[in-house]
């Protein structure tokens, strides 16, 4: 047994140090690592390199002391609950500090008020565009979808965690035709934390759409990076739960990844973020995830796909026009057909669109006020 099992993770680059649970500083944090690979510590596990102005040290005997179960289930760890085998900073002095803060919420009667509006919602008139009306209305409501003043015909994605709590929101801004977010002159993207100016909010982050993991508990779930990517897929493919990190990296860390332990995942990124997400796969089985990667897209797309970074929306609405049928766009792209094969998917066809829905989609244009 190495005379040093637990230790602070030795540098390799500015990415090997991380923002401070406490004071929120970046680059400022060293997490603890199990040398013999056994344990994955939570994000907080670790130590704040401003001794001085933080302090903030929340060491492996702390945390095995909090969490016995982890304790009971590694029986060999017992020489180190006592402070025993860890590297030399684990015993240096620094003030103590108790664990990170509980993450803030936002009252859900907010996110019920903001519920309204759709007509001036340009991420609903797109999606209505593509399945219906109806369809875009439930999906809305499904995923706690609301439309926000912050910019005229934007929309907020409410993160809702598994017991129902409102993390935080994220306000984005789509063009109405194509789907895409605004990025000019600016990227159209900010936080319903920020914008209420909420004092002390400590943000958390969970899965956009994991309040539904209660209510299905049995069924598959699978990852997208975007939630435009989880509300299309939805539609299509409805035997899976879908979730997006909301980014890259977003959601992917051992506190947000524990509410998927024993469940059945599956994992599609976005192109070009294979890679990223394969190296967060056994972290995701050290927490009883059984995982598994669809990488058809990555090894199968074309340079301009690559290049423009495309997710599997792009693939499920490409070319699609209100009168388009998902066989067409299956013989247009063979990668979606790969795509329904693979994972033995019973689709949902493509809904038409009403009288209304066409001149509303073709004609109208959406008001500037959000609701």
């Amino acid at each position: 047994m190495s005379q040093f099992r637990f230790i602070l993770q030795p540098y390799r680059n500015p990415g090997s140090r991380h923002c401070c649970p406490e004071c929120h500083r970046p680059r400022s944090f060293v997490r603890y690592i199990d040398t013999e690979e056994k344990i994955i510590f939570p994000d907080h596990v670790g130590r704040c390199n401003r001794e001085q102005k933080c302090g903030y040290h929340y060491t492996p005997k702390q945390y095995f002391a909090d969490h016995p179960d982890v304790s009971e289930k590694n029986s060999d760890i017992s020489p180190y609950i006592s402070g025993q085998g860890c590297g030399k900073a684990y015993s240096r002095h620094i003030p103590k500090s108790q664990p990170p803060k509980p993450p803030s919420t936002i009252d859900r009667d907010l996110m019920r008020r903001t519920m309204k509006g759709y007509d001036s919602n340009n991420f609903f008139l797109f999606i209505a565009a593509v399945v219906g009306r109806e369809e875009a209305t439930r999906l809305m409501e499904l995923f706690n979808i609301g439309t926000s003043r912050h910019w005229p015909g934007s929309c907020v994605f409410w993160q809702t965690d598994v017991n129902g709590e409102i993390r935080t929101g994220k306000i984005m801004l789509y063009d109405w035709k194509t789907g895409h977010r605004v990025k000019e002159p600016f990227i159209h993207v900010s936080w319903a934390h920020s914008v209420m100016r909420l004092p002390d909010f400590n943000l958390r982050q969970c899965f956009f759409g994991e309040h539904q993991l209660r209510a299905r508990p049995d069924d598959a779930v699978a990852i997208v990076e975007s939630e435009k990517s989880a509300v299309i897929a939805t539609h299509y493919m409805p035997q899976f739960v879908w979730l997006a990190t909301g980014g890259k990296n977003g959601a992917f860390n051992s506190e947000a990844l524990s509410v998927l332990s024993g469940r059945e995942v599956f994992l599609v990124p976005d192109l070009g973020a294979t890679e990223d997400w394969c190296i967060k796969i056994p972290m995701m089985k050290s927490l009883g995830i059984s995982v598994r990667i669809f990488d058809f897209l990555e090894r199968n797309a074309s340079e301009e796909q690559r290049y423009s970074g495309l997710d599997i929306a792009d693939y499920l609405v490409s070319e699609l026009t209100p009168h388009g049928r998902l066989e067409g766009m299956m013989q247009r792209n063979p990668a979606l057909r790969k795509l329904v094969e693979t994972f033995d998917m019973e689709l949902v066809g493509v809904s038409e669109m009403t009288e209304e829905d066409r001149r509303r989609y073709t004609d109208c244009t959406p008001t500037s006020d959000a609701g």
